[in-house]
């Protein structure tokens, strides 16, 4: 199994601090959230990005991709009633695509929970065709950049809007391409799921390109109760090739105790 850690774990620390860590702790990839590098990365030039792209290149770590897409800049919300509002979301979209292929990414976990709710007054028929729309018209542009976009489903206390794997492969379908597919998260799955971690992942095997690992208590694997054998054991029996990639939301001790203690665990639990 290859093992990834997000970068924002790392805090404020530099990339060029990152990605030398991350390597010599054993990690095989590094995953980006755009929002630790600029505003937006439409101000991140061709030459940063390549720098990018070198210095992970130089350490042999793989750029798995992006996640956190739509943290920053202010305004962006993909179903929005208000077409020019989806309109700018989807040109930053495929800034993101590019941006992604640019440093060598293949992969776009799509979470961003606040900018897909389905906003006051506004019916679900309305919003899900919306959303349907939406990623209609931005997976050409990530097939012709070699993007893979994997659609995250959260809990009902994080988004009212795709909750479950259930609905997210039933958005999934209704966009019908190839270059969109589903990513699964631990801390996700213990909030917004009926079946079991295991279940989940046997029943949508043939869509699940990404795999976060984390703990419900927001943690890295191995920091709280939820047991991660049975979850290795099911990605292992259904032939998943992807990333295990360590996503932590509780920075806490530090940077450097959650990415070893994290990896030590997985390794564990997967061996």
């Amino acid at each position: 199994m290859k093992f990834a850690i997000c970068n924002e774990t790392f805090q404020n620390w530099s990339w060029e601090k990152t990605c030398p860590f991350a390597a010599k702790t054993g990690y095989h990839g590094i995953e980006v959230a755009p929002f630790t590098l600029a505003d937006s990365v439409q101000e991140i030039s061709p030459a940063r990005r390549k720098e990018i792209a070198r210095v992970a290149a130089d350490v042999g770590v793989e750029i798995v991709g992006l996640h956190w897409l739509l943290v920053s800049p202010k305004g962006l919300h993909l179903n929005h009633p208000e077409a020019s509002i989806r309109e700018k979301t989807a040109d930053y979209a495929r800034a993101l695509i590019d941006f992604c292929a640019d440093i060598g990414g293949r992969i776009m976990v799509w979470g961003s929970p606040q900018q897909r709710n389905m906003l006051d007054g506004q019916t679900f028929r309305d919003t899900w065709l919306r959303t349907v729309d939406f990623f209609k018209g931005i997976v050409p542009h990530a097939g012709n950049r070699g993007i893979t976009i994997c659609f995250e489903p959260l809990t009902p206390f994080e988004t009212n809007m795709i909750t479950c794997a259930d609905q997210a492969r039933a958005l999934i379908d209704a966009v019908g391409s190839p270059h969109l597919c589903l990513h699964l998260d631990v801390k996700a799955m213990c909030g917004g799921e009926r079946d079991t971690i295991p279940q989940v992942i046997e029943k949508n095997a043939d869509l699940l390109r990404h795999f976060h690992a984390n703990d419900r208590n927001k943690r890295g694997p191995g920091f709280g109760d939820v047991d991660f054998k049975p979850i290795a054991a099911a990605l292992k029996k259904v032939g998943y090739s992807g990333y295990v990639s360590v996503e932590v939301f509780d920075y806490s001790p530090d940077p450097e105790t959650i990415a070893r203690d994290s990896l030590a665990y997985l390794q564990k639990a997967f061996a």
